[in-house]
């Protein structure tokens, strides 16, 4: 993000911000993908046969979920689609991270004070963006985290791997297969990038202007704890019916506004906020990894240009 203060010298080219975003997406990915998994596990807990009062639910808060799956599926139940995430973190973030500052220019008219309108259409137009390319992949990393995989036998697993996905989802469901919850997914993620693009551009900004702290690492924390916590109590209902919908068969619901009314019949309002916790501690953690991550890769890449060209 453009920040006043200590980084008016400090400006990468577009593809630096590109590449830095989608390297930092995917380190985030490594560190926090168990809480994800754990997150979509409990998310989709209670569809297919709802919990009669007095039943034990399989998986209980954040941790026990990664404890249950840690015991009954191994360590790589907790990675389950992490190929698929990375994949979508490769496409997806450098997306919607590295083209938000020129959407911010482009909408600002190339003003260096841009408005809170200008940030908030730059948000929609990079998630709905990265939503468009990136949605196969997400579609087959939601439906490996929701694969339960028995190190013992006992089950038959969806998918062999994740490029047999890709074609199996092809083949049986058409493209529109990999393209399933694409709507609420865009909805989803304008939500998402608007709540956490410009909370953190926002509060980074307010920091330095005021001499809060420097340009350096507690500040990126600072403002991507903020970003993370904001942008998962805003968008945890859509992540929810967006979880459900692309991890259900063929005909289950009718669309995704069908899934969020029956979602609402049969389990509840609460079932909206399903894995709140494991949604605040995921975000919370990968906007603190991926922020810190990619203004420490930005920084490290123009040096190593600039090193490069002066050495030429």
């Amino acid at each position: 993000m453009v920040a006043g203060g200590g980084s008016a010298d400090f400006n990468p080219s577009v593809p630096i911000k590109i590449f830095s975003a989608g390297a930092a997406g995917c380190v985030a990915d490594l560190v926090t993908f168990p809480l994800d998994t754990a997150k979509v596990r409990l998310q989709i807990q209670g569809e297919s046969k709802p919990l009669v009062r007095g039943q034990r639910a399989t998986y209980r808060g954040v941790f026990g979920t990664i404890f249950t799956i840690r015991r009954t599926e191994g360590a790589r139940g907790l990675y389950n689609g992490l190929v698929a995430g990375l994949h979508r973190q490769m496409s997806f973030a450098s997306v919607r991270v590295g083209l938000y500052d020129s959407m911010k220019q482009f909408y600002s008219r190339g003003s260096e004070n841009a408005g809170i309108a200008a940030r908030l259409l730059s948000g929609c137009t990079t998630g709905a963006l990265a939503v468009a390319l990136a949605q196969p992949t997400d579609v087959v990393k939601v439906r490996f985290q929701a694969q339960v995989r028995l190190p013992q036998g006992g089950s038959t697993t969806r998918y062999a791997g994740t490029m047999d996905a890709y074609r199996t989802i092809a083949r049986d469901e058409g493209v529109r297969g990999l393209w399933k919850g694409c709507l609420p997914n865009i909805t989803r993620n304008a939500i998402v990038n608007c709540c956490e693009m410009v909370t953190y551009d926002i509060i980074k900004e307010r920091i330095l202007q005021y001499k809060l702290m420097t340009d350096n690492m507690p500040c990126h924390f600072t403002a991507a704890f903020a970003a993370g916590f904001c942008t998962t109590v805003v968008a945890s209902p859509v992540d929810v019916i967006k979880t459900r919908y692309m991890n259900s068969v063929p005909g289950q619901y009718g669309g995704a506004v069908n899934c969020a009314f029956t979602m609402l019949l049969k389990e509840g309002a609460t079932a909206f906020y399903k894995g709140f916790m494991a949604s605040f501690l995921r975000l919370g953690s990968w906007n603190i990894v991926m922020f810190v991550s990619y203004e420490q890769i930005k920084r490290g890449v123009a040096k190593l240009q600039k090193s490069l060209e002066s050495s030429l």
